[in-house]
């Protein structure tokens, strides 16, 4: 982990968004798609963490992106092409455009400044989206990746944040994903190889910080 001075310099909210993968009332909310995943990120306290890191975003003037994966209810556009899009058309809970379940989950607050990015294919909440566009136009160098899951769409973003030159930041007490025990080695062996591994409390504690003049 880089030290608080390291760590500050990397988080400057001038130049800094904070993104939320998958943190929809479907995914993650009471009538989940994948209950265990809903039910790991509630009891983890990562969906938590996450709301209080959006809530210091705005507070610190940091950009916030939600990240949202949707499908039409006729499927048009979506991927089959993997066994994970073939079992989520299936589920008792669909993340149809429009529905309650592409809805952002409390306990997270969307402001009125927050860019929600919706995408109907894929695997990744920012290749193939708007998320790289909108986030060069607004000057950011720094990008704090959250949510679920740790399994897939997490390591994607980071993946795709890294190739576009983006630095990549992880509280790792923000992510989620299923088995529990999965994650500290994901993050730990790939992760960290890539990005920034940190905590929420210090990246709010950053954001709290009184800047240079």
């Amino acid at each position: 982990m880089p030290s608080f001075e390291q760590l500050a310099e990397q988080l400057d909210p001038a130049t800094t968004a904070l993104l939320t993968v998958e943190c929809q009332q479907g995914v993650v909310g009471e009538e989940s798609a994948l209950p265990e995943l809903a039910a790991q990120a509630r009891s983890s306290g990562a969906l938590f963490r996450i709301a209080r890191l959006v809530a210091g975003a705005h507070e610190a003037g940091v950009q916030v992106l939600h990240a949202v994966a949707e499908r039409r209810p006729d499927g048009r556009g979506a991927n089959h092409n993997a066994r994970l899009f073939r079992a989520a058309a299936r589920l008792p809970v669909q993340q149809h455009s429009g529905t309650t379940a592409v809805r952002i989950a409390p306990p997270i607050e969307v402001a009125d400044g927050d860019l929600v990015v919706r995408r109907l294919h894929g695997l990744s909440p920012i290749a193939g989206t708007d998320v790289d566009a909108l986030l060069r136009n607004l000057g950011c160098r720094t990008l704090v990746v959250t949510g679920v899951s740790a399994n897939v769409a997490i390591p994607n973003a980071v993946f795709d944040a890294v190739n576009l030159g983006y630095t990549a930041v992880v509280p790792k007490d923000a992510i989620a994903g299923v088995p529990a025990d999965y994650i500290p080695a994901m993050v730990r062996h790939t992760l960290a190889l890539v990005a920034t591994i940190t905590t929420t409390e210090d990246v709010l504690s950053c954001w709290k910080r009184p800047r240079r003049a």
